[in-house]
C-alpha cells in the first residue's frame, strides 16, 4: 500500500490480518439495550456486534451476512413492473369501480357500449400513470447504474487499485482523494495530515454546508506513516439510521481504544481541504447510514380528496338506488306484460321467423334474470355519475398551480437566491384551509445569523455599542489593530473598550484572571474548525506589522459556537489550529498549546458541553458552557462572593433574555491528580463501551462537571427576519392561529414574541411551569377555573361564536363570570375581555403529553389567542401538532428550518421548510419550501385561497355536470315506459273498436 506524502515520496505499508481470536457471532437479532449503569463491557455475551477484520473481507464476511456495496433505489424490474404498478394504482377505490364497470360491459347481455370502447378510459388513465412511473423508475435505474459503476482506490495485493463501487466489501481498505465522494461508511485509519485530521462536507447526507472534522486515531496514523504492520479488529454496532452517532471500538497491536462519530466518514460525504484519507469499510451498500435514511417523507393526502372519497361513496349509494328503481320498474313491467311480450313492440322473447329458430328463446332469461341484468345495465349506463376524468383533470390543474407558485416573483428570496419549491403536488388546495400554523423561532422567525452583543464577566456587564466619544473610538481602533495585525476575521466585530482594557492590563487580580479564563473557554470549549488562508485584501502602504495578515474563518455545526469563537478572536483569543489531540490559541501574539484530554459533547439531557484540557505547565482544567437551567445547579457556593456573583449574573441573564438575546453560562475549575485519574479511568471505559455509551459518558461527565467556578455569561443576538410582524398580523386577521414552538428559554421567547407582534401587552398570560405531574395538573385546573375555560364537550354543546375581526373562539361571559366567582371569592375578578396567551415550557410538556392531561392542555390552548412553547424537544413539537390534529378537523401547517423541526413538519397536514442556516433537513422533509417566513402570507392568503377555490369549483362542476347527464337518462326510463304503456293501451283500444264495428 502506497501513501503519498507532501514530498511525493512513497512509503510501503502492509496491513495484515488481526491476530485476535474472537468468539463466533451470535445469531442476528434486534439489539436490546442494557440499561445497567455498570461499565463492564459484556458485549460478547449479551450483544451482537459486527466484527470487521481490517483488510480481510473474506474473514469479515465468512458467513455471507453482509451486503455488498451495490445500491438500488428503484421500485421495479422488468418482471415486476406490470403487476406491482397495477397493484399500487388499484389502491384507488375509484379505479376498482371503473374496472368493475368495464368487466360488466364485456358480458353479452350487458353490452351497453362497445366492449373495446368501454375499456379505453380506464386503460388511458392506467397507461398514463404507468408511463410516468416507468419513466421515473428508469431514471432511478440510470442513477443507480452510474453510482454503482463509479470507481475508488482499494487495497489489493499490497497496492491500491481501481475498483467499482458495487464490488467493494466490508473489511476492505479504501483510499479517497480530495473532492471525491465517500463510497461507503468507513472508519478512518490515516489522513494526509500527520495529526490525523480530515475535513468533510455532509451536504449530500444532511444538507449542512459547513465543514466538519473527522479524526483518525493517533495510533493508526503513526502506523500508517511509519509503514508498520497494522493488526486490526473493529467491533461496531449493527447498521442503524442514526447519522449523528457511531459506537465501536478497535483492537490492534495489542491496544484497545474507542471509536465514535468523529472517527467515521459516511457514504455520500465529500472530502474537503484534505489531500487524502484511508479507511476501512464497516457498512456497505444498503446498510450504510445514507441508504437507511433514504426513505421519502410520508405521503400526505389532500383533505379535499378525502371529501371526494366521501362524496363518491354517497354518489355510489345514490347510483345503486337509481339502478334499483330502474330494475324494480323493469321487473314489474315484465310481470305485468308477461303474456304479451311476444306481441308487444320493442320487446320480444321468442323468434317469430320461419325456419329452425322459430319459437326459440331470443336472449330471454326469465323475469328474475332480466331484472338483474337490467340492474347491471343501468350501472353501466349511469356510470358517469362518478367521473374518471376528474382525477386526470385535477392532476393537470395542480400541476398548473404549482407552476404559478414556483414562478411567483413575490416569493423569490434574492438574498439566498432560492425560489419557491413545490415538493408535493397533491395538497396544493390544503393551503387555503389552514387554521393552525406551528412555527419554529430560531432561523424561521429570526435570521439565525448570530452576533455577539453582551457579556457578563465575573459579575460585571459589558456590551458592544457604537461609541461616540472620539478618545474611546481611537482607543478601540488601536486595540483592534494590535489584535488583528496577524488575524483578520471574516466579519468585523465591535468590542467593549473597558473589557479590552481589562484583558490587556498586566494585573493578577481575580477579575483579570476570570476574564482571561472566560475568553479562553469561549475559544477552546467548542468543535469549531479554524480555516486559515492568506489575506490578499490588505492594501499596500501599511506598516510592516500588517504584512503577515492571515484571514481566518470558522466552520462549525452551530452558528452559536461560530459567533462565540469569533468574539473570542476579536478580544485577542484566536483559535487557529485544531487536531484530535490538541488545540493552539493565539493570545495577543503568544501561542498557547492546550492538550485535549477529553470532550463531553452537548446533549439534550445535560444541556452543556465540557472539555478537559492540559496546560503547558501540566495544570489540568475542565471548562464548561451550557444553559443556565443546568449550569447554576453545578456551581460552587463556597463563599459569599460566589453567591453574589451568581445572583448578579442571573439578573444579567434575565435582562439579556428580556431583550431577546440567546444566553449561555460559562464556568471552569481546576482538577486534582486524583480527580483526573478517576475521570480518565471512567472516561476510557465509557468511551470504549458499546452498551449505553451515551449514558455512561453522562455519568462520567458528572465527575468533573461539579463545583464549578462561575466565569460569566454570553448574550448573542438573533435578529428577526424582514416582514415577520406583518405576516403574523395578516395571518391572525385571516383567522389563522399562530403557535411558536422553540427550544429557547422562556424570557427569550417572550421577548421575541413581543417584538414580532405575536404577543401583545394587553394579553393575559397563562404560564405553566411545572416540575411534577401533580403540579402540572393543578396549574392546568387553576387556569381553567380562573379564566373560565370550558371543556371540549361543553364547547360542542354550547353555541360557538366567532370573533368578527380575528375569528377566534370566544368564551361566554356567563361562563367566565360564574367560574371566576367559584375560583376564589376574595380575588379580584380579571378582565374577561382581554385575550389569553398560553406560555408553557418543555418540562411541563413531559408530564402533560405523556399523562392523562392532554385534554386539559387542549382546552386551554384552543381557548387562547396565542400559544408559546419554550424549551421543547423535537418530539414534543410533533406532540403539540398531533394534539391539535387528532382532536380537531382543522388543517395544520408546520414551518421550520432545522433538523429539529423535521418531526413537526412531517406530523402536520402541510409542512413548509425554510432554506436557512441550519441545513436543508427541513426542506428535504417538507411539502413546500421557501426562503423567508414572510412568504407564508402570500402562500396561504393568495395562492392557498386561489388553489382551494379553483379546485373546489372544478370538483363541484364535474359532479354537477355528470349528475345532470345521469338524471336525464334516469328520467328517460320511466318516461319511455309510460309512453310504451300508452301506445299498448291505444293499440288495444283500436282493436276493440274494430271488433265492435
Amino acid at each position: 500500500m502506497e501513501l503519498h506524502n507532501n514530498n511525493n515520496t512513497c512509503t510501503s505499508f502492509d496491513i495484515s490480518r488481526g491476530s485476535s481470536v474472537v468468539q463466533d457471532k451470535l445469531s442476528k437479532s434486534r439489539r436490546v439495550r442494557n440499561k445497567s449503569v455498570d461499565f463492564d463491557d459484556n458485549l460478547l455475551y449479551a450483544e451482537n456486534p459486527r466484527l470487521i477484520y481490517i483488510n480481510d473481507p473474506r474473514r469479515t464476511n465468512d458467513k455471507y451476512e453482509f451486503t455488498g456495496n451495490e445500491i438500488r433505489t428503484s421500485k421495479y424490474t422488468l418482471i415486476t413492473f406490470l403487476p406491482k404498478n397495477l397493484f399500487i394504482q388499484f389502491h384507488r377505490v375509484a379505479y376498482l369501480y371503473f374496472l368493475a364497470i368495464a368487466a360488466l360491459n364485456q358480458l353479452p347481455p350487458l353490452a351497453v357500449f362497445g366492449r373495446t370502447v368501454s375499456l379505453f378510459p380506464l386503460l388511458f388513465v392506467l397507461c398514463v400513470t404507468a408511463i410516468k412511473d416507468g419513466y421515473e423508475d428508469w431514471r432511478r435505474h440510470r442513477s443507480d447504474r452510474n453510482e454503482n459503476n463509479r470507481e475508488a482506490l482499494v487495497l489489493q495485493l499490497g497496492e491500491f487499485q481501481m475498483k467499482e463501487w458495487k464490488k467493494i466489501r466490508a473489511g476492505e481498505v479504501v483510499k479517497i482523494h480530495a473532492d471525491e465522494t465517500i463510497p461507503c461508511d468507513m472508519v478512518l485509519l490515516g489522513t494526509s495530515d500527520p495529526s490525523g485530521l480530515a475535513y468533510i462536507q455532509t451536504m449530500n447526507l444532511d444538507g449542512e454546508s459547513n465543514l466538519k472534522t473527522r479524526y483518525a486515531m493517533q495510533e493508526t496514523v503513526s502506523s500508517v506513516f511509519e509503514g508498520c504492520n497494522v493488526l486490526g479488529l473493529i467491533r461496531c454496532e449493527q447498521p442503524n439510521r442514526n447519522i449523528y452517532e457511531f459506537t465501536a471500538n478497535m483492537e490492534f497491536n495489542g491496544q484497545k481504544f474507542p471509536l465514535s462519530q468523529s472517527n467515521v466518514v459516511l457514504r455520500g460525504c465529500q472530502l474537503k481541504n484534505t489531500d487524502w484519507i484511508i479507511g476501512v469499510v464497516v457498512y456497505a451498500g444498503q446498510e450504510t447510514k445514507a441508504m437507511l435514511n433514504s426513505a421519502v417523507s410520508p405521503s400526505k393526502r389532500s383533505k379535499l380528496e378525502s371529501y371526494m372519497n366521501r362524496e363518491t361513496l354517497w354518489l355510489s349509494i345514490f347510483l345503486l338506488v337509481m339502478c334499483s328503481v330502474v330494475a324494480l320498474g323493469m321487473g314489474l313491467w315484465l310481470h305485468r306484460h308477461e303474456e304479451e311480450l311476444d306481441t308487444l313492440p320493442y320487446y320480444r322473447k321468442r323468434y317469430l321467423t320461419k325456419g329452425k329458430d322459430n319459437g326459440k328463446t331470443y336472449r330471454y332469461y326469465g323475469i328474475p334474470m332480466e331484472t338483474f341484468f337490467s340492474f347491471l345495465s343501468s350501472i353501466i349506463v349511469f356510470q358517469i355519475m362518478i367521473p374518471i376524468s376528474l382525477y386526470i383533470t385535477m392532476e393537470l390543474v395542480r400541476l398548473g398551480q404549482s407552476y404559478f407558485m414556483i414562478e411567483d416573483k413575490h416569493m423569490y428570496d434574492s438574498s439566498s437566491g432560492s425560489r419557491f419549491q413545490c415538493r408535493s403536488l397533491n395538497i396544493n388546495e390544503d393551503l387555503g384551509q389552514v387554521r393552525y400554523v406551528f412555527s419554529d423561532k430560531t432561523g424561521t422567525l429570526t435570521e439565525n445569523k448570530m452576533e455577539f452583543r453582551k457579556a457578563s464577566v465575573y459579575g460585571k456587564n459589558y456590551e458592544s455599542s457604537d461609541l461616540t466619544d472620539d478618545s474611546l473610538l481611537d482607543h478601540n481602533i488601536r486595540a483592534a489593530a494590535v489584535l488583528r495585525s496577524r488575524w483578520k476575521l471574516k466579519s468585523e466585530i465591535s468590542v467593549d473598550s473597558k473589557l479590552m482594557d481589562l484583558l490587556h492590563k498586566d494585573l493578577a487580580g481575580v477579575e483579570r484572571i476570570a476574564a482571561h479564563e472566560f475568553f479562553l473557554t469561549l475559544a477552546a470549549c467548542n468543535t469549531v474548525i479554524p480555516i486559515v488562508s492568506q489575506d490578499t485584501s490588505s492594501g499596500h502602504g501599511r506598516s510592516e506589522s500588517w504584512e503577515d495578515v492571515e484571514a481566518i474563518d470558522y466552520q462549525g455545526e452551530s452558528p452559536d459556537e461560530q459567533a462565540l469563537v469569533s468574539a473570542a478572536s476579536a478580544y485577542g483569543y484566536t483559535l487557529f489550529e485544531r487536531t484530535s489531540g490538541h488545540i493552539v490559541i493565539d493570545i495577543n501574539g503568544n501561542k498557547l498549546r492546550l492538550d485535549v484530554l477529553g470532550l463531553h459533547e452537548f446533549d439534550s439531557v445535560r444541556k452543556r458541553m465540557s472539555v478537559v484540557i492540559r496546560f503547558p505547565n501540566n495544570a489540568v482544567k475542565v471548562i464548561v458552557k451550557g444553559a443556565d437551567t443546568t449550569m447554576f445547579n453545578i456551581l460552587a457556593r463556597d463563599t459569599e462572593r460566589d453567591d453574589q456573583i451568581g445572583r448578579v449574573t442571573q439578573s444579567h441573564l434575565t435582562e439579556y433574555s428580556s431583550e431577546g438575546l440567546r444566553t449561555l453560562v460559562v464556568a471552569a475549575r481546576d482538577l486534582t491528580d486524583v480527580e483526573l485519574e478517576q475521570w480518565q479511568c471512567r472516561y476510557e471505559d465509557a468511551s470504549t463501551s458499546l452498551i449505553d455509551r451515551a449514558a455512561k459518558l453522562r455519568q462520567t461527565a458528572a465527575l468533573v462537571e461539579c463545583n464549578l467556578n462561575l466565569l460569566g455569561a454570553t448574550a448573542i443576538e438573533d435578529k428577526l427576519q424582514d416582514g415577520v410582524p406583518e405576516t403574523i398580523e395578516a395571518l391572525r386577521q385571516a383567522g389563522i392561529k399562530v403557535w411558536v414552538l422553540t427550544g429557547d428559554k422562556q424570557e427569550t421567547a417572550i421577548s421575541i414574541g413581543l417584538s414580532c407582534k405575536l404577543l401583545a401587552a394587553d394579553m393575559q398570560q397563562i404560564i405553566i411551569n411545572g416540575n411534577s405531574e401533580e403540579e402540572c395538573k393543578n396549574l392546568l385546573a387553576d387556569a381553567k377555573i380562573r379564566h373560565g375555560v370550558q371543556s371540549a364537550n361543553r364547547k360542542n354543546q354550547n353555541l360557538e361564536r366567532k370573533n368578527s375581526e380575528n375569528g377566534y373562539l370566544e368564551i361566554t361571559d356567563d361562563a367566565k363570570s360564574s367560574n371566576v366567582l367559584q375560583w376564589h371569592a376574595g380575588k379580584e375578578e380579571p378582565a374577561v375581555c382581554a385575550p389569553l396567551a398560553l406560555i408553557i415550557d418543555g418540562n411541563s410538556l413531559v408530564y402533560i403529553l405523556e399523562k392523562d392531561l392532554e385534554s386539559e392542555l387542549f382546552d386551554i390552548a384552543t381557548s387562547c389567542k396565542v400559544v408559546l412553547c419554550c424549551r421543547v424537544a423535537p418530539l414534543q413539537k410533533a406532540g403539540i401538532v398531533d394534539l391539535v390534529k387528532s382532536r380537531t378537523d382543522d388543517m395544520t401547517l408546520a414551518i421550520g428550518d432545522g433538523a429539529n423541526d423535521v418531526s413537526m413538519i412531517q406530523m402536520a397536514d402541510v409542512g413548509v421548510g425554510i432554506c436557512g442556516q441550519e441545513g436543508r433537513q427541513a426542506v428535504m422533509a417538507s411539502d413546500f419550501a421557501m426562503g423567508q417566513f414572510r412568504f407564508l402570507k402570500r402562500l396561504l392568503l393568495v395562492h392557498g385561497h386561489w388553489n382551494y377555490q379553483r379546485v373546489g369549483y372544478l370538483v363541484l362542476y364535474n359532479f354537477y355536470r355528470n349528475a345532470v347527464f345521469v338524471l336525464m337518462l334516469f328520467w328517460y326510463v320511466p318516461f319511455f315506459v309510460v309512453n310504451l304503456s300508452f301506445l299498448n293501451f291505444l293499440g288495444a283500444l283500436l282493436k276493440n273498436i274494430k271488433k265492435i264495428k
